[in-house]
């Protein structure tokens, strides 16, 4: 989809449709109120009619409204006003684009708000707005065979009127004063903003296509494929090791998962250098391409679903692609460690002992725990980077999903500082998260007589805690979070797919760390 500003006033844009602003299903802001006034009254008499309720997103589309040079205007509901914010927004933008879509237009113009949205000034609103677009545009049809399946969506356009919103020292400035200094500056920063959006829209992308494809195509190696050509296209440091350096690496955990299957695992490893000799971020994501439980083998029941199980993988490659798009400030590395877990004569059983990259042993009790015995050798390995902070995003624990449901994903992390800075990132793009305790008391659940720890609890318990109670334990030498996203990185049903969750909790963790999360 294609965007912009428009800079004339919203009754003379020409457009398919220009979209206005209600709170509270009864009240135009200041540029519907402008439109209304175009109108000789159209729009509100249309909003004393009921049609239109307070929901975030509903709408009630107007067809040649007099005055008004569009063909239609959209009227779109905020929701109440005192409850306006990131969730609202996000809401009612991706219900504008599905409206337009519905209606078979090829172009709308979205007319921002002034009110004021918590956790959301100029610039976040226009960001969200483009990220949001992109969001509701966004399908995988690849594998229709039907032509009428795979019809990209009609709606290729979408402007964004600013006027009503930009203020200086209280008092409106028209985007469109381009003249001086300060207006060329707003103007840039206006440009940037919808820069990052489709930056984060195609990083979200990437992160649903990664997870949405079947297991017989995105196969480890298919992932390293990925990566490399994500290298080249952008410039970044590419290392695939194989199962040789996985073996001469001494890491046993990470290749007893592998045993099972007959597709070879993969270590990815890409770097983006944005600031000199500056120490990186580090992210790693869980990249098990198929999981059947191994030998601790799965119910049938939704074993489909399981090709997700490298969601966590897919959302820092797509966090990687965004930064890399924004040119963000940082040195960032993500780490993936890609297998699948199948069952098979060779294949790791309930009751074996291995050692991992640090040296620790583990005796695994149950071959579906996989996740963080490829995490933990893949945490050892991020050592090397000597990182400010590291993250791990996986689909670890169903028992996350029962303590926090599919609202939030569950954080952990042996840094405060670090956790309330990602628990602010979730916040701002409406990806939240839940930090959940890691007591050194939980550290029992994981005793073993037989090795150094076992790889689930005890007890049935806690499972999300213990879980990131073992990975815990091979991150002592730096600052370390973990996102478990079980919950929240797919939809089963009707609407069953990839969110890209977490990848805009990431970037817009990396937007701020880099200093650039607003500019206006």
């Amino acid at each position: 989809m294609e965007f912009g500003i428009k800079e004339v006033t919203p009754a003379n844009i020409k457009t398919a449709c220009v979209i206005a602003c209600v709170f509270d299903s009864k009240s135009l802001d200041e540029v519907g109120k402008s439109l209304d006034a175009a109108s000789d009254g159209h729009l509100s008499a249309a909003l004393k009619g009921g049609a239109l309720n307070d929901r975030p997103g509903a709408t009630l589309m107007l067809f040649k409204a007099p005055g008004i040079v569009a063909e239609r205007v959209l009227l779109l509901s905020l929701g109440k006003l005192k409850e306006f914010g990131v969730r609202q927004w996000q809401d009612a933008v991706g219900s504008a684009v599905a409206a337009c879509k519905s209606a078979s237009l090829s172009s709308a113009t979205l007319c921002l708000p002034l009110a004021e949205a918590n956790g959301l000034d100029t610039h976040g609103k226009l960001r969200l707005a483009v990220e949001s677009a992109e969001a509701a545009i966004y399908s995988f049809n690849q594998f229709k065979s039907k032509q009428d399946d795979r019809k990209p969506p009609i709606l290729k356009r979408l402007d964004y009127y600013l006027d009503a919103v930009l203020k200086d020292s209280g008092r409106q400035v028209a985007v469109t004063s381009a003249r001086g200094a300060k207006g060329a500056r707003r103007k840039d920063t206006f440009a940037t903003a919808i820069e990052q959006g489709k930056a984060i829209g195609a990083g979200v992308a990437l992160t649903r296509t990664l997870a949405n494809l079947p297991s017989n195509v995105c196969t480890p190696t298919y992932l390293a494929q990925q990566a490399s050509k994500m290298a080249k296209e952008q410039k970044l440091d590419c290392e695939i090791l194989d199962k040789k350096d996985m073996e001469k690496l001494g890491m046993g955990s990470l290749l007893a998962v592998a045993r099972g299957s007959h597709q070879p695992p993969k270590m990815i490893v890409l770097s983006y250098k944005g600031a000199g000799k500056q120490k990186p971020v580090v992210l790693v994501g869980k990249g098990v391409t198929f999981d059947s439980g191994g030998i601790s083998l799965k119910p049938g029941n939704d074993m489909d679903e399981m090709k997700y199980d490298m969601s966590g993988a897919a959302s820092v490659l797509g966090a990687m692609l965004a930064t890399s798009l924004m040119r963000l400030p940082i040195n960032l590395t993500v780490v993936v460690p890609a297998t699948e877990n199948m069952p098979g004569g060779n294949a790791t059983r309930p009751g074996d002992i291995v050692s991992s990259m640090s040296g620790q042993t583990i005796e695994i009790l149950n071959t579906d725990a996989e996740g963080r015995l490829i995490l933990c050798d893949a945490l050892t390995y991020a050592e090397r980077f000597k990182p400010t902070v590291v993250i791990d995003v996986a689909t670890l624990t169903g028992a996350c999903l029962v303590a926090l449901g599919q609202l939030p994903a569950g954080l952990f992390g042996t840094h405060d500082g670090l956790c309330e800075n990602l628990l602010a990132a979730g916040e701002a793009s409406g990806d939240r998260a839940w930090r959940l305790p890691l007591w050194p008391e939980y550290q029992e659940q994981l005793k073993s007589n037989f090795a150094d720890m076992a790889n689930i609890s005890s007890g049935r318990w806690g499972g999300a805690i213990t879980a990131a109670a073992f990975l815990a334990r091979f991150t002592e030498k730096y600052n370390w979070a973990h996102l478990d996203i079980a919950g929240v990185a797919w939809k089963s049903g009707e609407q069953k797919g990839a969110t890209g969750r977490p990848a805009p909790l990431l970037i817009y963790y990396l937007l701020t760390y880099s200093g650039l999360a607003n500019k206006v």
